[in-house]
């Protein structure tokens, strides 16, 4: 009897193993996710209102203002910064650990990579061509003579937005919910971690960890390879192939 039970348990294992690696779509925050810092603090730094913007976006992360509102009042003080400042922040975005190995294996193994974030287009693009990343959306800033005006072009990508991009990209990519991941951090990321077949709070707040189904808070983003069923013996042979 107590083989048996430990063969049921090994057949469970494998079968939750073999699910979890159908997912075939990974949608990842930005800001204080795939990079270290929220770069509208960076670019509020530079504009010399650093402690104003960094005061709203953390009350908008824990999800004490309305992310839209608090997206509106801290590009407002933007205005009149050079943009050549966006480039400057670009190259030397503090990328979080485990980044790099994590979308190697992701696009080796054949998952679509997406960026859904309440940040900057400037920013994913650059991240999306350093990682090879297929989709981007977030917020584009508005500039005028070579300097932000203060106001953004088109809708803000809020947490409602990130769930309606997440769906849309699995529409487009024919893949279903249950085959999908969501990865972030903050309050308005709450909607797409609840809409993917898996949500994974990464580092996030605690209102975000109480409600995702994973949570990781002291290892490397690349951690959540072990919820995609992948453990390091599996990790370490696909790497080694992609080498061969």
């Amino acid at each position: 009897m107590e083989m048996a039970s430990e063969l049921n348990m090994d057949i469970s294992f494998q079968r939750e193993s073999m699910f979890r690696r159908m997912r075939r779509l990974i949608c990842f925050d930005m800001d204080s996710t795939l990079i270290q810092t929220e770069v509208i603090d960076e670019l509020a730094i530079r504009a010399g209102v650093g402690d104003q913007v960094k005061a709203i976006t953390e009350r908008a992360m824990r999800g004490e203002i309305d992310f839209t509102d608090s997206f509106r009042q801290r590009v407002a003080l933007l205005k009149g910064l050079d943009v050549s400042v966006m480039q400057e922040i670009a190259e030397s975005l503090p990328i979080t650990e485990g980044v790099e190995r994590l979308m190697k294996l992701l696009k080796m193994v054949g998952f679509k990579i997406a960026i859904l974030s309440g940040g900057f287009m400037y920013f994913g693009n650059y991240l999306a061509q350093k990682f090879g990343i297929d989709y981007v959306y977030a917020n584009e800033l508005e500039v005028k003579g070579g300097k932000l005006t203060g106001r953004y072009v088109g809708e803000v990508v809020d947490g409602r937005r990130k769930a309606e991009l997440l769906k849309l990209i699995a529409q487009v990519e024919k893949i279903d919910l249950m085959q999908t991941v969501a990865v972030g951090d903050g309050a308005n990321d709450l909607p797409m971690i609840g809409l993917a077949g898996l949500g994974i709070a990464f580092h996030a707040k605690p209102k975000v960890k109480a409600t995702a189904q994973q949570s990781l808070s002291t290892v490397g983003l690349d951690g959540i390879l072990y919820f995609l069923g992948y453990k390091d013996s599996h990790i370490d042979e696909e790497l080694l192939t992609e080498k061969l």
